[in-house]
């Protein structure tokens, strides 16, 4: 970003979608402070390409919107506002229309990374959970034939490790397979 806010002052929320804007760097905002982001490893990039690519026709059929990397998520808790550049989302409700961001998916992925996978296991799984919108939360692991899902079942959330056969994407009504993602 051109300006950092001062040494114990949060940036405010139209700083720091201006400055996201304005630079080539993409920051995450968390209740006031940025953190800038890495970049991604080629099976990393390879992965979400792959599973844009697989869930792309669905998407289309069902009217939605896929997003790759770009597209911010917003998610509000009690103790602010977060911003959040999922890896892939998708958002099927017409009326999530804002600019810049997101604020209502139904499926957000995160490809597995040795240097997020601990924040995307806590912190983004707990916020993401926040949305009510949500249904879906993926981790991919792209050096391993490794998926974790998770989903909402009533007002609860289940998990499942999937390591072959197909993925069930509900948010799109589809299913992938497995191998074909790792392919």
């Amino acid at each position: 970003m051109n300006t950092l806010p001062a040494h114990n002052q949060t940036l405010s929320i139209e700083a720091y979608l201006q400055g996201e804007l304005e630079t080539e760097i993409k920051h995450e905002y968390l209740a006031g402070d940025i953190v800038a982001m890495g970049g991604a490893s080629r099976a990393h990039g390879l992965m979400a390409t792959a599973l844009g690519g697989l869930l792309w026709p669905s998407a289309r059929r069902r009217k939605c919107q896929l997003f790759i990397s770009d597209m911010k998520v917003r998610v509000e808790h009690d103790s602010g506002t977060y911003f959040y550049y999922p890896d892939l989302l998708v958002t099927c409700d017409p009326s999530d229309d804002e600019r810049l961001f997101c604020t209502r998916p139904c499926l957000i992925v995160e490809i597995l990374s040795p240097g997020t996978e601990r924040i995307d296991r806590r912190e983004k799984l707990l916020a993401y959970r926040l949305l009510p919108s949500l249904r879906e939360y993926l981790l991919v692991d792209p050096e391993k034939l490794l998926i974790e899902r998770y989903w909402k079942s009533g007002e609860q959330w289940q998990h499942e490790t999937l390591t072959e056969g197909n993925l069930a994407v509900a948010c799109l009504d589809c299913e992938i397979a497995i191998a074909e993602l790792y392919d």
